[in-house]
C-alpha cells in the first residue's frame, strides 16, 4: 500500500513539474546578424551629366611680314554638359563621350611694328569635344582613364589699329581641331558618379592679310591657338 501511494505521489509531482515548464515562456533564439550585401558597380551603359571648371586660351599671333609676335592669354569660366556610353570588360572600360561647354574667355595684346600698331583680340565662346576613352578600374568603383578625339570651337581673333578700327579678322566662326586628356571617375552609388579631368585642345594656325599697310606692304597676321581646361562633373548612368 505504501509503495502504491509513493508511486502515485511521484507521478503527480512529475506531472506538475512538466505543466509548470510548459507554462514558462520560450527562450529567445539569437541569430548572427546578416551582413549587408556589397553594392555591385556596373560601368556598362549610357549616361548624361553636367560639369563646371576653368579654361585657359592661348593665341600666338605673328606678323609674318615683319616677324613681330604677341600672345594674348586669358583664363575664364567653363561649364556645360556631357553625354556618353561605356562598356565594361573585366577591369577595363571603353566608351565614347561628347561634351559641350560655354566659356568666358576674352583677351587682347598689343602689337606694334613698322606695318601695324594696335591690338590683337581673341574671344572664345564655346568648345565641343567628341572623344573615345579607355580606362582601368583600380577599384570596382574607381576608374582611371585617358581620352582623345576631335574638338570644335567658336574662336574669333581680330586685329585693331590704335584708333580702335578693325583692320583684319585672322580667325572667325567655328574652328576644328583635336583634343587629348585624362581623369579619374568615382562611382559613389550604383547609378551616380563624379569625375575630375584635364584636357588639351589644339586648333591649328590660320592667317589673314590685314588692311594695315605701309608703302604697299600689308601686315599678314598668322595666329596659332590652343585651349586647356580642367573640369569636375557628375554623371547619371541609366
Amino acid at each position: 500500500m505504501k509503495r502504491t501511494v509513493l508511486a502515485a505521489l511521484s507521478i503527480s509531482a512529475l506531472a506538475s513539474v512538466n505543466a509548470l515548464a510548459a507554462d514558462l515562456p520560450q527562450r529567445p533564439v539569437y541569430k548572427t546578424p546578416m551582413a549587408a550585401p556589397a553594392p555591385v558597380y556596373n560601368w556598362t551603359g549610357c549616361y548624361v551629366g553636367a560639369n563646371i571648371g576653368g579654361a585657359w586660351g592661348n593665341i600666338n599671333a605673328t606678323d609674318v611680314t615683319t616677324g613681330a609676335t604677341v600672345s594674348p592669354r586669358n583664363s575664364g569660366f567653363a561649364g556645360g554638359g556631357q553625354v556618353g556610353c561605356d562598356y565594361q570588360m573585366s577591369q577595363w572600360v571603353f566608351g565614347v563621350r561628347n561634351i559641350f561647354d560655354a566659356t568666358s574667355i576674352s583677351n587682347g595684346a598689343t602689337i606694334s611694328d613698322s606695318l601695324i600698331s594696335g591690338t590683337v583680340n581673341s574671344h572664345l565662346r564655346w568648345f565641343d569635344a567628341l572623344t573615345a576613352r579607355a580606362g582601368y578600374l583600380v577599384q570596382p568603383n574607381v576608374l582611371l582613364y585617358g581620352q582623345g578625339g576631335a574638338a570644335w570651337t567658336s574662336w574669333n581673333v581680330t586685329a585693331f589699329n590704335t584708333a580702335g578700327a578693325q583692320v583684319g579678322e585672322i580667325s572667325g566662326g567655328n574652328r576644328t581641331g583635336w583634343t587629348a586628356g585624362g581623369g579619374v571617375e568615382w562611382m559613389f552609388a550604383p547609378h551616380w558618379s563624379v569625375f575630375a579631368e584635364y584636357n588639351f585642345m589644339g586648333f591649328g594656325t590660320r592667317s589673314a592679310t590685314t588692311t594695315a599697310c605701309v608703302g604697299g606692304r600689308c601686315a599678314l597676321i598668322s595666329a596659332k591657338s590652343d585651349l586647356q581646361n580642367a573640369l569636375v562633373g557628375v554623371n547619371y548612368k541609366f
